[in-house]
């Protein structure tokens, strides 16, 4: 049952790890005011972007940031996919030990999945700035004229729907593979017990 339930879960959190990775993670907005001595507002935007992970991912590559972007591609996509595919293929092996071997390595990798959650904190991080507003005033003399100079700057950030299915999938492929695990090993015991007794 376990072992079912184990791969059932990872099926669930497939399903939700591309929307996680192609869909935006968060948009970010960023606009600048200013006024002279109380005239008409001018307001520019500055920023105003949505980024996916894959996008967060690209734009660090062409940024020259290419470290970064690896790391990033590394824990959020490729151990993913190799966690949940060990998974499905630990749950159709024949062989006792062959899903041993490949569960008990998807365990020994689990500890690097707490990058997912890495990378979802980076990105409540950056929605920390949200509505981060910064303001300046100078006073100008121009030939006898004082004039007062208003800059202000803010910064918007709001969760996207990607930053759902990812943190969606962190939970459910974390729990999937506890179940597969927990199964595995109730197995196990059974199997020494029918041992022991015969």
């Amino acid at each position: 049952m376990f072992k079912h339930l184990g791969f059932g879960l990872n099926l669930i959190a497939l399903g939700l790890f591309f929307p996680g990775i192609f869909l935006p993670m968060f948009t970010l907005e960023m606009e600048l005011t200013a006024s002279i001595s109380g005239s008409p507002t001018i307001s520019s935007e500055l920023v105003n972007q949505e980024l996916s992970i894959m996008q967060t991912v690209e734009e660090l590559w062409n940024d020259q940031r290419i470290l970064v972007a690896l790391l990033i591609f590394a824990f959020s996509v490729c151990i993913p996919l190799l966690k949940t595919s060990l998974v499905s293929i630990a749950y159709f092996a024949k062989k006792h030990t062959i899903e041993k071997r490949l569960l008990n390595f998807v365990g020994f990798i689990g500890k690097w999945s707490m990058a997912d959650v890495f990378v979802v904190a980076v990105f409540l991080a950056v929605l920390s700035t949200n509505h981060a507003e910064t303001a300046n005033q100078q006073q100008i003399g121009i030939m006898g004229f004082k004039l007062i100079l208003d800059i202000s700057s803010q910064t918007l950030s709001t969760v996207g729907q990607g930053f759902y299915f990812f943190v969606g999938y962190c939970l459910i492929s974390l729990a999937g593979t506890q179940v597969a695990l927990h199964g595995f090993q109730q197995r196990n015991q059974l199997d020494k017990n029918e041992i022991a007794a015969s």
